[in-house]
């Protein structure tokens, strides 16, 4: 089966609030069977314009198991926290 991904680019609008979302959101992201392979660190543009600054995949056990992460009760109150704090692309992607 295919996993499922989060691909996030953001900018941190409030570094504070933000490092309040990250702690808020690991255990959630863990919850539903995701693990970040990038979060944060060092990038490059090197063809056209990112849409942020910061970027952070997170893989899941599959497409419908991302969905489900997403659209979740648990993460609704912890999303409203990281878009109060940052502006971001969110991409839901099915790969291998």
């Amino acid at each position: 089966m295919a996993y499922g991904y989060v691909i996030a680019q953001i900018n941190v609008k409030d570094p504070e609030a933000y490092r309040e979302y990250v702690a808020e959101v690991t255990p959630i992201v863990e919850k539903f069977g995701g693990e970040y392979l990038i979060r944060g660190g060092k990038s490059e543009t090197v063809e056209g314009t990112a849409p942020g600054e910061r970027t952070v995949v997170i893989r899941f056990p599959s497409f419908q198991a991302a969905r489900d992460w997403y659209a979740s009760p648990d993460y609704a109150g912890t999303r409203k926290l990281r878009q109060a704090a940052s502006t971001s692309v969110q991409t839901l992607a099915e790969g291998i």
